[in-house]
């Protein structure tokens, strides 16, 4: 397909319009460090909310779940929680609230507020938060540049291209090169009017693609009206037992082929291995990046708590009217499309692509497409602004130029935005496909992350000698876990490693003395956290008998429990509009009210008590 004038135009001038955002904020973000990395934190809950939820609808993640509805029906609203995507629920009951009440600029600053500023380990603590973080952001930056190429390779096929090239490239490097383009876009904006240009450029783009959802989930049902999906028993139900007991012989022979290689044919197995890996992930708090930088960014500790939930219901519903309708459209035209990839193999990711590029009218292409590259450019910001911060607060003013001037500070920020995305580039140029990076992110950075993240809020004796070895023995562990078992899914021996991982905490934590008792106290009073503080309770109580501590553990656990169904209420909703089951989805508009209705008293109504 090519493109019309139409969609052309449309992704013109979003790209146009970035720019002129990027001059338009420039000012304000020169003012100090702290507009530029966290928008002063002047901007309101709910724009930065929508800004974070813009970051988190990207490409390559979009393509996934369409291919998981397209696979197993309701039953796919289950498999993100491998990321796990209930951690915003924990965000937003309470961990947002913990998180900013530290008045941080980044995770590593954070730490200071936990350990303090000396001490054994401190330093290294300090040190391997802010590896963590850039390996993290230059492994997103790779992911989301070789995946954002590729997509846009199906649009424009490079034999459209090559001849305005002045240069003799391969047709192997096609893809990178529309990566280039597309960065230098996204580098642009980000780099010079800092976080006020990332959050108002994220709300343009949210707006583009909750237009082109509503209108494809409309497409869907208007092309579903007299027809009957021809899916298997059990793809309209999202509940499950021991095995997934879906066949799709005499259908499409190529899903089994899908599910048995996915190894979810053993469902209730898969479910509680994801479930215990995704609620110790959750219990650890965001990772360093550019989730942490939105929560850190906002007015209030209250104010945070609002922006998590707000990501939570202004995302699943629009991205899932996008998913469900375009997985419509794939099963309705599935014989007229052709998924094989260049080995012939079928490749259901490639049903987002080839719908757009087949079945959408036109100037819904250029809306979509629009959109997408909008959520690439969200990402691809976001995460440049948070390697941005580290390396400048973390790095430059904590050991190279501790009293650099603010026009100082100002040119560092540029430089090291521009140095940060040639690197990621780079990288890009380097790694073999999107899901390597992703595992790699997954498997061995985030493996290495849970047991001393969990730790470090919720018991007191944890050190900063513990919260280094911890994270070392975690990553080191799974990169040596990910060479050795290539080919098995993560998710199953991640109990190995947590249980590594703290292991290296707790003999960490016992072999150097507990943190200053000052330090602890301070973090106890200001934070405010539950679980194992007894002892700093008791010294704190003893100096301020009027202090009172948290005692809302089973409230925020209820609060979990009750989000984390809302939350799929909210992502099956547009799933029953679209395929017009009636019955079930006024059995989810009544659940969803019920919630609100309570969590409106239990959480909403006491975010200033506690």
């Amino acid at each position: 397909m090519k493109l019309s004038l139409i969609d052309i135009s449309i992704i013109v001038l979003y790209l146009l319009s970035t720019i002129f955002i990027g001059f338009w904020y420039s000012k304000k973000a020169r003012q100090n460090k702290e507009s530029y990395m966290l928008g002063g934190k002047s901007l309101p809950w709910y724009k930065l909310g929508l800004s974070d939820a813009s970051d988190m609808f990207d490409i390559s993640g979009t393509m996934w779940m369409v291919s998981l509805c397209f696979a197993y029906g309701m039953k796919s609203i289950w498999i993100p929680w491998l990321w796990p995507v209930f951690n915003q629920v924990f965000l937003m009951m309470y961990l947002s609230r913990w998180l900013r009440r530290s008045n941080a600029a980044t995770g590593a600053e954070w730490l200071q507020t936990r350990f303090g500023k000396t001490g054994p380990g401190v330093s290294s603590s300090h040190q391997v938060v802010v590896v963590f973080a850039l390996l993290s952001c230059f492994g997103f930056l790779a992911y989301g540049f070789v995946g954002l190429g590729k997509f846009i390779e199906i649009f424009v096929p490079w034999d459209l291209v090559k001849a305005y090239i002045p240069f003799n490239i391969p047709a192997q490097y096609a893809p990178h090169v529309y990566g280039v383009i597309f960065t230098l876009f996204a580098m642009f904006y980000s780099i010079l009017g800092g976080m006020h240009s990332i959050v108002v450029g994220d709300m343009i783009k949210y707006c583009i693609m909750t237009v082109a959802c509503i209108w494809v989930a409309f497409i869907a049902i208007t092309s579903l009206n007299g027809h009957v999906l021809n899916v298997p028993h059990g793809w309209y139900n999202p509940f499950f037992g021991s095995h997934l007991d879906m066949s799709w012989t005499g259908i499409i022979e190529e899903v089994n082929k899908k599910i048995k290689s996915d190894g979810y044919s053993l469902f209730a197995i898969f479910f509680m291995m994801m479930t215990f890996k995704g609620v110790l992930a959750a219990l650890a708090g965001p990772a360093p990046n550019y989730d942490m930088q939105k929560i850190l960014s906002t007015r209030s500790p209250e104010e945070a708590s609002k922006m998590s939930g707000f990501v939570n219901i202004i995302l699943l519903p629009v991205r899932y009217a996008l998913i469900i309708g375009l997985t419509v459209l794939g099963l309705l035209y599935y014989h007229q499309m052709n998924l094989k990839d260049a080995n012939g193999i079928v490749d259901f990711e490639r049903i987002l692509p080839v719908v757009i590029n087949k079945f959408l009218p036109v100037g819904l292409v250029g809306l979509i497409l629009t959109g997408l590259l909008g959520a690439f450019m969200s990402t691809f910001s976001g995460t440049l602004n948070a390697a941005q911060a580290y390396i400048v607060n973390d790095i430059y003013l904590k050991y190279v130029n501790p009293q650099a001037t603010n026009s100082k500070i100002i040119v560092m920020n540029y430089s090291v935005g521009v140095v940060v995305v040639v690197i990621g580039v780079m990288l890009g140029f380097f790694v073999k496909d999107v899901n390597s990076v992703l595992q790699w992110i997954v498997s061995a950075l985030y493996g290495g992350y849970i047991a001393s993240n969990v730790l470090k809020w919720h018991w007191w004796r944890f050190n900063a000698n513990g919260f280094f070895w911890g994270m070392l023995t975690g990553i080191v562990s799974a990169l040596v876990f990910t060479h050795f078992f290539e080919g098995v899914e993560f998710l199953y021996y991640f109990p190995v490693l947590f249980l590594l991982s703290l292991t290296g905490s707790i003999i960490g934590s016992y072999a150097a003395p507990p943190t200053d008792i000052k330090v602890l106290k301070s973090f106890y009073t200001n934070v405010r956290p539950w679980g194992m503080w007894d002892p700093i309770k008791e010294m704190v109580m003893a100096e301020d008998p009027d202090f009172v501590p948290n005692k809302n553990f089973k409230l925020n656990m209820f609060n979990v429990v009750l989000g984390m169904i809302g939350q799929l209420c909210l992502t099956i909703l547009p799933m029953y509009l679209v395929l017009m089951q009636k019955l079930p989805l006024i059995i989810t508009i009544a659940m969803l009210t019920v919630i609100i209705v309570i969590l409106k008293k239990t959480w909403w109504n006491k975010l200033n008590e506690y």
